[in-house]
């Protein structure tokens, strides 16, 4: 079988916003390219050695690579994501120099492509993620092991923003927590929530292509039974409240949903907002406080930030 390799050569900024619109055309996953790994101290705790080949990431910048059935590839959907990414800068964005192109490729290809850049990954203290198809023993009893198809690339708990959530949940969950999943994706947080001791969590993401495979990373690790999987504008229509909501999307999605966060919440709730660029994450955090949120907490790594939030109640 053969496949439509589509590539942006773009920002780390748009990561998240490049992969959404490559998922809208047909993608289940992305593979991400950032010249910075290159420089990147990875932690050897597996044994797993990382000999990074330069030649296959950019000079500077990032490629994100998704895979489209040709089936469901059709020539006009070059012009079609170019015009999509170029149109990131209206909102802000920087997804220069933003250059889509394609060619085709074998299946044996794409599957060697997911691959070769994923390992077992110890996101936290407790948290690993193992890819489906590696080996991997527990070096502690209480680690727990999150299971993901390599398919599933973006979300893999390997992007910073991501990890910043997950180390945020570890610490602020409590056994029998409900948690609310804002732009689940992959479904790893959702996941990570249900591992990790939460009683029941909702999952929500906008696009179906989304909530389709969180649906099956979720029953993949048997949290079918805990977590909720649907599609969802943000909170809209969202009546429940929750001990926890987590959100690990673009800032400007963020400030979208800040308004209704509230009313989800129960008392002493918390909130977690990750996906925020460092440029962008004061207009974040003036948001927030805005609309009565007092910040407990600022994590970063690398450009990017998370923060940690409480509802101030009169």
């Amino acid at each position: 079988m053969k496949w439509a390799e589509v590539q942006v050569s773009t920002t780390q900024e748009v990561i998240e916003a490049v992969s959404a619109i490559l998922e809208r055309y047909g993608a289940t996953g992305v593979v991400i390219e950032d010249s910075s790994d290159l420089t990147r101290t990875w932690e050897d705790r597996y044994g797993e050695i990382y000999g990074l080949n330069p030649a296959d990431f950019p000079e500077s910048g990032v490629r994100v690579k998704a895979y489209v059935s040709l089936e469901t590839w059709q020539e006009a959907m070059l012009a079609e994501i170019q015009a999509e990414v170029t149109a990131l800068a209206e909102l802000g964005l920087d997804p220069a120099p933003g250059l889509v192109t394609v060619r085709i490729a074998d299946e044996e290809e794409w599957a060697d492509e997911w691959k070769k850049y994923y390992h077992p990954v110890r996101v936290t203290e407790r948290l690993t993620i193992k890819p489906t198809w590696e080996e991997y023993v527990p070096e502690r009893e209480d680690e727990i092991i999150i299971e993901l198809d390599p398919g599933m690339a973006f979300g893999t708990g390997t992007h910073p923003t991501t990890a910043l959530c997950m180390r945020t949940l570890e610490r602020v969950l409590k056994p029998g927590d409900t948690v609310v999943d804002v732009g689940a994706g992959t479904g790893i947080l959702s996941i990570a929530c249900a591992k990790l001791g939460a009683e029941r969590v909702l999952a929500l993401d906008l696009d179906p292509v989304a909530v389709q495979v969180a649906g099956e990373n979720i029953e993949l690790n048997g949290e079918s039974g805990k977590v909720t999987v649907r599609a969802n504008d943000l909170l809209q229509g969202v009546t429940e409240r929750f001990d926890v909501v987590v959100a690990n999307i673009l800032a400007e999605i963020i400030l979208l949903m800040i308004p209704s966060a509230a009313a989800v919440m129960k008392e002493n709730a918390t909130l977690i907002t990750s996906g925020i660029i460092k440029e962008k994450a004061e207009l974040v955090r003036t948001a927030l406080q805005e609309h009565g949120f007092a910040i407990t907490d600022t994590i970063t790594e690398e450009d990017w930030v998370a923060l940690v939030a409480k509802l101030e109640r009169s």
